[in-house]
């Protein structure tokens, strides 16, 4: 007997009637993902503590035709990750799928880095993505939704960096353990969580990268070097996998940390 998924294997991606919560909604992986999930048929709750960028997003978002609502806030306190998702059920009745896509790099050598930025860096990178976890993942046990989850990290979660990526790697190290953990514990809920971690991609942090000048080409070539399949990357390289892992194809696939980076990670 041919099963349904190898009779119509595009039914594996089919999202379509899903809500999905994005923070950090107006960066450069959060509007891919917002615009690749509203031409998916998904209802979106963006979120960020950026107003008008937000807004930009939330515009191309309801131009796709897509069911959109927004929340101006960071989820830098548990109180603050509840209202989100309060915000998201008041909306549309539910939540099926968390992209936490917010994100923050400052870097420094340790020696000269002050405590204080290190903690911001880990604070938007680890804290907020575990004060969402717990919110959502709380209200999916309770409400028995088998949700996915999926969180942004990077090759520097697996790599080091010569260049003062002493509080980045670090916190996307946090993530990558976050992850499996979360994967781990969730599992007999019927919770995936997975992460995407992608190698240097254009962003308003990168752009730069993309610059002419001296700087810019230095830092281009060297990354390049690192590279094999010879480019940078784009948001449009990342949204193949995230629907890959917030879609029913990847309904035994969990706690993995996906890479997305030219084949980075492979040499």
């Amino acid at each position: 007997m041919i099963s349904e998924a190898l009779r119509n294997p595009k039914s594996l991606f089919d999202v379509n009637g899903k809500v999905a919560l994005i923070t950090g909604a107006s960066g450069a992986f959060g509007r891919a993902c917002a615009l690749m999930l509203a031409s998916s048929g998904v209802k979106l709750v963006l979120v960020s503590g950026s107003q008008g960028e937000l807004e930009e997003v939330a515009a191309e978002v309801r131009s796709l035709g897509a069911e959109v609502s927004t929340v101006i806030r960071r989820p830098d306190t548990l109180a603050d990750a509840e209202f989100i998702l309060k915000a998201a059920i008041n909306a549309f009745g539910r939540v099926d799928q968390l992209v936490v896509a917010s994100g923050l790099n400052k870097a420094g050598f340790i020696q000269d880095q002050d405590y204080d930025v290190w903690q911001t860096v880990m604070d938007a990178n680890v804290r907020g993505a575990w004060l969402m976890a717990k919110a959502v993942g709380s209200y999916w046990i309770k409400e028995k939704i088998r949700g996915k989850m999926l969180l942004m990290s990077s090759v520097r979660g697996r790599h080091g960096n010569y260049s003062g990526y002493t509080a980045y790697c670090t916190s996307k190290g946090a993530t990558d353990a976050l992850t499996r953990v979360l994967a781990t514990e969730w599992a007999q809920h019927g919770i995936t969580v997975n992460a995407i971690a992608p190698t240097v991609f254009r962003s308003k942090l990168t752009e730069w990268m993309w610059s002419d000048d001296e700087v810019g080409q230095a830092t281009r070539k060297r990354s390049l070097s690192r590279i094999p399949l010879g480019r940078l990357g784009e948001p449009e390289d990342l949204i193949g996998m995230a629907l890959y892992l917030l879609s029913p194809a990847s309904d035994f696939c969990t706690g993995q940390i996906m890479y997305v980076d030219g084949g980075y990670t492979a040499g």
